[in-house]
């Protein structure tokens, strides 16, 4: 199969940091059809050697396993094309269509790696240009939009040039491999089902933690924030995951019908729940790894009175017959103890208890997601203790763990997200990326709080860099009468 694969944006940040990376890996794998092209999309004047040199120096900064060697470099640069765009000009869009009609490829890819409010501006002049084809495929990349309105307007726009199964709106989260056997556990095993539900869960918490700052993206995090960054997409994603219905099948529309379910069926918000169930915070200056690091007020491109939030914790239901009552608890941020990314289902303990062990102790699942990635399941066990009398030992039960690390059972080079999704792109496979609908019924649940925080002069609680957030955090879930896994 013959592809060309457009990449606006391909002198960005985003190209040469995943993207780049991520396709020369699939060329590694010989998983990448071997009829392609890719171009590169700019408004620097660079010949084709020259975006081919620069893009080999930015491979200085991916790690050192995922580097190529000069001949695999070689070859792979091979693929790579360079086209000079002003993304404003129809007459740059025909110059483009010019060059993919000298091939007549069987997949053409348009991937949008621009700031959102290029988004409608390239759809509508790919339309101009007649590069709307049946064959072509467009990937939009997050955050689709600032809020409810503006996502409104793009998938409005978008949706009328491209059909819906054109369309390939990417959340690199639901490519993970971690993110995949998340889908395996719960829909290839019969073990937890049984248990997956009110009757036998206590709580469910999604944690996805940083200990990096924002970086050299200050002034982009400045308009975004963590709950737009994190919470809107990747977080909500999870907890589909979590918490949606089998689908009946694994096509893309039926398991998009049930994540769609669940975003409909969450607790809606009200000015209490606004107040007391949702946690915002900024990170000061403290210390990561014993090295001292700056206050987010202080980063590059940040305003030093900023209200912007690095941190959210909140508290949600889903409000249907399976889940509701159980809580599930949502905690993102930058700067925190550590990175950190995972799911824990926190099972209600014993009806009855006939042993000694700790209160409150149950049995807990974690689902890893990064740097580890597996599951680890923690049961009780009795514990032998000399120092115990006989009687006592054999009524007390320990903390034992089951630990699945995928990463030694399968190795450390599986696909990795943005590989997989982009080879899904070119092969057409709209399982993974994300339905119109479902960012509507996101933002929709989102927006109450954003609106609520625009009104908020109080501002975002600050915690230490190097800490796991502000302690109303902690708070939230304790009136609960729980508490985060790293606190239990």
């Amino acid at each position: 199969m013959s592809f060309d694969l457009v990449l606006f944006g391909g002198t960005g940040d985003l190209a040469w940091r995943k993207l780049m990376p991520a396709l020369f890996q699939a060329f590694r794998h010989g998983t990448l059809p071997a009829d392609g092209r890719i171009i590169g999309v700019g408004r620097e004047d660079l010949s084709d050697a020259q975006y081919r040199a620069q893009i080999c120096a930015k491979f200085v900064n991916v790690e050192l396993d995922k580097r190529p060697s000069v001949e695999e470099f070689n070859s792979f640069a091979a693929l790579l094309e360079y086209v000079r765009m002003d993304l404003s000009k129809p007459d740059d869009y025909a110059t483009l269509a010019e060059s993919l009609s000298l091939r007549h490829a069987d997949t053409v890819v348009m991937y949008v790696a621009t700031a959102p409010s290029l988004f409608t501006t390239v759809c509508e002049q790919l339309a101009v240009a007649g590069l709307n084809t049946p064959n072509t495929r467009v990937v939009l990349e997050k955050p689709l939009g600032h809020d409810l309105e503006s996502n409104r307007a793009i998938n409005e726009t978008v949706r009328k040039i491209f059909g819906e199964n054109q369309i390939f709106r990417i959340d690199h989260y639901l490519g993970k491999p971690a993110v995949q056997n998340l889908f395996a556990l719960r829909f290839g095993n019969a073990l937890f089902e049984p248990l997956w539900r009110r009757e036998h869960i206590a709580n469910i918490q999604i944690t996805i933690a940083e200990d990096l700052g924002v970086e050299k993206r200050g002034a982009f995090y400045e308009t975004t924030g963590a709950m737009r960054d994190m919470v809107q997409n990747h977080a909500l994603q999870l907890l589909c995951a979590i918490g949606m219905e089998p689908p009946i099948n694994s096509h893309a529309d039926a398991i998009r019908d049930e994540k769609l379910k669940v975003l409909r069926s969450l607790k809606p918000w009200t000015a209490e729940s606004l107040s007391q169930d949702v946690i915002r915070g900024q990170y000061s200056a403290g210390t990561i790894n014993g090295t001292p690091v700056a206050a987010y007020r202080e980063e590059a491109g940040v305003d030093p009175e900023s209200h912007t939030e690095t941190f959210v914790a909140l508290r949600t239901e889903i409000s249907n017959w399976r889940w509701a009552g159980v809580p599930f608890y949502i905690r993102t941020g930058k700067r925190l103890a550590g990175r950190d990314a995972r799911i824990v289902v926190n099972f209600r303990p014993t009806p009855h208890a006939i042993f000694n062990s700790q209160i409150g102790m149950a049995n807990r699942l974690v689902i890893n997601l990064q740097p580890k990635d597996g599951l680890e399941l923690h049961l009780l066990a009795q514990g032998q203790n000399n120092r115990q009398g006989a009687q006592t030992a054999s009524q007390t039960l320990a903390p034992v763990q089951l630990d699945l690390d995928f990463d030694k059972r399968f190795g450390l080079e599986r696909v990795g997200a943005y590989e997989r999704l982009l080879l899904d792109v070119i092969d057409g496979r709209l399982n993974l990326f994300v339905r119109s609908d479902e960012q509507f019924e996101a933002w929709r649940w989102v927006e109450p709080i954003l609106e609520h925080w625009k009104n908020d002069m109080q501002g975002p609680r600050l915690y230490a860099a190097g800490t796991w957030g502000p302690s109303a955090s902690s708070a939230m879930i304790a009136r609960d009468g729980f508490c985060w896994a790293e606190e239990s």
